[in-house]
Order: structure tokens, then sequence, then C-alpha cells
């Protein structure tokens, strides 16, 4: 018999606003394919019981008990016996340096064993994330390790600048409007040039702000889609798409055949599963 649990958590202390915990352990259904949609923020998965199977660029899995993965625009495999476990941590990525040592920009495109870029503190947390008890117990080892990697110093931390005032106002702005705010917009309320802006937001983040943007309204409309899906209500895919800045609901099924690698229903019928008996929702996905 399948079972879910999990919970999400925020961190304490000097951590809240960098990150955020989302706790999963999903044990008895099928095997298949999980989907890692791009979203407006880094990816830090702590798995627990054993690693995460991912499939690599070659083709090849890769098996990664810690993994780190910056922006990206297309999804990520990851393929399972039907158990997962593991603690999926949320970093936004203007706290990369701060946490990370390094911007957000060096992951861009790429998924990496944590331990290149944590060091022994990914081994740590690992361990100590297997061996806790309960969700409160691995939040508190997330909490004590991490919080260690803030107050680290290293040299690349030493040497590098900090996010440019500038760029933290576009960013905030980008992902506050769910990615609707045009490029020109963030251009004049930061007084710098299009071009420049673009130069500056891609060498901290990893993309250019209309990039981010794209990534951050995807975002807000699967999430917006899930929800509805969650909750038995009607999937309303032009409501949906209207209210995420979208010119249409074919604009947004094309987008999710972009980001995804599948129609919305598709999705949700893989990850949600309760939407693949509903009669009527493939109709949906066919532009008009």
């Amino acid at each position: 018999m399948p079972s879910t649990d999990g919970r999400s958590s925020a961190p304490s202390g000097a951590l809240r606003g960098h990150v955020a915990y989302h706790g999963y352990d999903l044990r008895g259904g099928p095997p298949g394919v999980h989907r890692g949609l791009p979203s407006p923020y880094l990816t830090l998965i702590v798995t627990f019981d054993r690693p995460l199977v991912m499939r690599a660029p070659d083709g090849g899995l890769v098996e990664r008990a810690v993994a780190l993965g910056g922006l990206h625009t297309t999804p990520e495999s990851i393929v399972h016996d039907g158990h997962q476990s593991g603690v999926h941590v949320v970093l936004d990525p203007l706290a990369a340096r701060a946490l990370l040592g390094r911007p957000a920009s060096e992951l861009a495109g790429v998924t990496v064993d944590g331990d290149e870029v944590l060091g022994g503190l990914a081994r740590e947390v690992a361990e100590r994330v297997q061996d806790a008890d309960g969700w409160d117990g691995r939040f508190a080892a997330l909490d004590a390790v991490l919080q260690r990697a803030l107050d680290r110093a290293s040299p690349a931390r030493a040497a590098g600048r900090p996010v440019a005032p500038e760029v933290r106002h576009a960013w905030r702005r980008v992902v506050g409007s769910g990615g609707t705010i045009p490029v020109h917009a963030l251009a004049d309320e930061v007084g710098w040039s299009e071009r420049h802006l673009g130069q500056r937001f891609r060498a901290e983040v990893g993309v250019p702000p209309k990039v981010a943007g794209r990534m951050a309204r995807f975002d807000r409309a699967r999430r917006r889609l899930a929800a509805r899906a969650v909750a038995g209500a009607p999937l309303r895919l032009a409501d949906v798409a209207a209210e995420g800045g979208y010119a249409d609901q074919a604009h947004l099924t094309r987008e999710f055949s972009a980001l995804a690698g599948c129609s919305p229903t598709r999705w949700l019928a893989e990850e949600i599963g309760n939407v693949q008996d509903a009669p009527g929702l493939a109709a949906e996905d066919a532009e008009p």
C-alpha cells in the first residue's frame, strides 16, 4: 500500500529568508521518473534511506546522497523504484555567495554532488539527516550544518563582491511579480540600461532577467495547477494562464512542453496522481 509522508518548515536564525525545507517520504508506489522542474531557486536535495538516482546528460544514471543544482531551463529526470525520501532545500540564488562561497551563476544549468561545493559539510549533513529522528530532527540537522556553512570563512567568499543592490532589487521584483514585470521596467527602477542590468544579473544569478521571469512565471502557474488538482477543483487552464501573465492557454501549454517536457495535465497525472481518470482533461491541452 503506497504511503506518503512529508512536512515543510522554515529554518531558524540567520538562515531565514535564505532557504526553506520541504521533506518528503514516499514509499510503496510504482517505479517511475520524477521530473525536477525549472524554478527561480537553487535546489539542494539531502536524501535518507537511499540516494537520489539521476539521469546524467549522457543518458547514464548517477547516484547522489546530496545533490545541488543551479537554475536550469530543462527538467531533471530522477529515476525511482517507488521509494523517494529526502529533504528538498530551496535556496535563494542571492544567498549562494553566503552559503556556498560562490555566486549562483557558477551552478547555472548543472547539478553536481554536494561535496563538490560544500566539501565535508555535504557528507556531514547527509549522515546527520540519515540518523535524525523524524522531521524535526532532520530540519534541526540541516539548520546546524547550513548555519556553519553561513558562518564559515572561505577565500571564495572573501574575494567575492557582495550582491549589488540593483541586482537584489531586480531579483526580488522578478520573483515578487511572478515573472510578469518587463525588463525595461526593471532597468528603469534600478537606473541601469537593460544591457547592463542583463549582464550584472546574469553574472550573479546565472540567467538574464527575461529567463528568470520565465522561470518565475512557470513556477507560479504549475503551483496553482497543483493546488487545484489536489483540492479536486476544475483546472481551468485558461484562467491559470491569464492569471499568470501568459497570452492564452496555448502559450501556457507550450511553456510546459518546453520547461517540463510534457503537457500540464500529463505532469499533474504523473506527479499528483489524481487527474488521470478525469474526463476531458486531454482536450484542455490541445492548442485551439
